[in-house]
């Protein structure tokens, strides 16, 4: 198989005996070895046990067994993801926890077969929409290395387009699925609150965290999609949610769409090249029957002044009690918001739960008279390694304005690669449905790939 091989391909490849588990592990085991010293994706590289994984893949299809739907697949996990006997090293030098058992989400990759080959790197405990940290370094786009793969699961995302796994699993507190897949063109699903069971997040009841598939294709991401989700007694928001079809459908997918195009979220400034290449998009979906208008939204004015006393005051919960020594070693940029979540009152959090309540309310109320939302992904291209991009600081409320709303909302997002900034950098279209939505964002991403004909392009590695 080669290093872009789908994981719908090698599935259907392996499950018809075409394609050997050990001969497509030891290839994507070759292109990590090959472009790991430039792109830098890996927190943890787990050639043996990937390898024993796929001699047990293979003599599995040989004795005939049933065989799951991502068999032989290779596939990487993000470093803050539970696997048993391996530390969460969250990018922190503070991440020395062994986890003493599988994630929900990784018990079922490996049920259906998948091949994890390594764990992938984040920015310190995924705070920041960029990829680095004093543990592991800095990670860096296929696309273009001076630039960010985004975060904070960029790490998979990085991989992902350098040809190494067809498939990622990442977490999104605040963008970090959506965002690395703009990053990088891949699509990234953000799916409704408690469709994939996320059992890690602290605060079961107000989550605002989500796990879900990176991948480079709409059908892959499905797949993978339809795999991960089911509901678990360990997330409340899981139980009673609908199970996806796994599948994508392009044809007819924009008819009779009512979409509306939300430039600007928050009414920040949105860079030419990115409104350009989503409006072309848009215009490809009119052009097979969806009916796209411009949308004002109020609602999401003013967002990032409760996403950001939220997320900091977990992280000053959850942190701020740490020793001196202990407080000393994490990064300046999660240092600051620890800080920042300190100085929260109790009231000022109860107001902004109270504004993320309401702000629920008002999207779904939007979608009233639309069918999709469409924003751009990032408002600009991927910046360069080394940009601070701190909760703290104005350039994550500006660059990232499309993506933590829908955190707040708890809405299903998905961003679409639809095209590329004169520089080479990727873009994406992040398209938004009502709960459940799903199917409709998987189905609409399947027409865009084959309207925009960037399949094909492969970063210069």
């Amino acid at each position: 198989m080669t290093p872009y091989a789908t994981a719908t391909e090698i599935a259907a490849a392996v499950l018809g005996k075409r394609a050997s588990p050990v001969e497509v592990v030891q290839a994507s085991l070759a292109r990590l070895a090959a472009v790991e010293p430039a792109i830098n994706a890996f927190a943890e590289r787990m050639e043996e046990q990937a390898m024993a994984a796929a001699r047990a893949a293979e003599a599995a299809v040989m004795r005939g067994d049933p065989l799951g739907p991502l068999h032989g697949v290779p596939v990487t996990i993000k470093d803050n993801v539970a696997m048993t006997g391996y530390r969460l090293g969250n990018g922190s030098r503070t991440g020395t926890a062994i986890a003493n058992g599988d994630a929900v989400t990784v018990q079922r990759l490996k049920a259906a077969g998948a091949i994890v080959i390594g764990r992938t790197n984040l920015p310190e405990f995924a705070h920041r929409v960029l990829t680095d940290n004093p543990v592991h370094g800095i990670t860096r786009n296929p696309w273009n290395l001076a630039h960010t793969p985004g975060g904070s699961t960029g790490g998979g995302s990085a991989a992902l387009a350098a040809g190494v796994a067809p498939l990622a699993l990442g977490t999104d507190g605040g963008g970090s699925i959506r965002c690395p897949a703009s990053c990088v063109g891949a699509v990234g699903l953000k799916p409704t609150l408690g469709a994939v069971p996320f059992e890690a997040f602290p605060d079961a009841f107000g989550s605002y965290a989500f796990t879900g598939p990176i991948a480079r294709t709409a059908s892959d991401t499905a797949l993978m999609f339809g795999v991960l989700a089911g509901p678990s007694s360990f997330d409340p928001w899981s139980l009673g949610r609908v199970t996806p079809s796994g599948t994508v459908r392009a044809e007819g997918a924009a008819k009779g769409a009512r979409s509306g195009w939300l430039a600007q979220p928050g009414g920040y400034p949105l860079d030419g090249e990115v409104r350009t290449a989503c409006e072309a998009a848009l215009r490809a979906l009119e052009a097979e029957g969806a009916v796209v208008s411009p949308l004002k939204a109020p609602c999401l004015d003013g967002v990032w002044e409760i996403y950001s006393v939220i997320a900091t005051a977990g992280h000053a919960g959850r942190f701020g009690g740490l020793e001196e020594s202990a407080f000393k070693a994490l990064t300046p940029a999660f240092r600051r918001s620890i800080t920042l979540g300190l100085s929260w009152s109790a009231a000022q959090l109860i107001i902004a739960q109270d504004r993320r309540g309401a702000l629920h309310r008002a999207v779904q109320a939007l979608f009233n008279d639309l069918d999709v939302i469409a924003t751009p992904t990032a408002m600009a291209p991927p910046p360069l390694v080394g940009t601070d991009g701190g909760i703290d600081t104005g350039w994550y409320a500006a660059w990232a304005a499309p993506l933590y709303p829908f955190n707040m909302a708890a809405n299903p997002a998905i961003s679409a690669p639809v095209g590329f900034a004169a520089g080479g950098l990727p873009i994406g279209l992040q398209l938004v449905a009502p709960f459940d939505g799903e199917q409709r964002l998987l189905d609409l991403t399947a027409l865009l790939e084959g309207q925009l004909g960037l399949l094909k392009r492969r970063p210069p590695l």
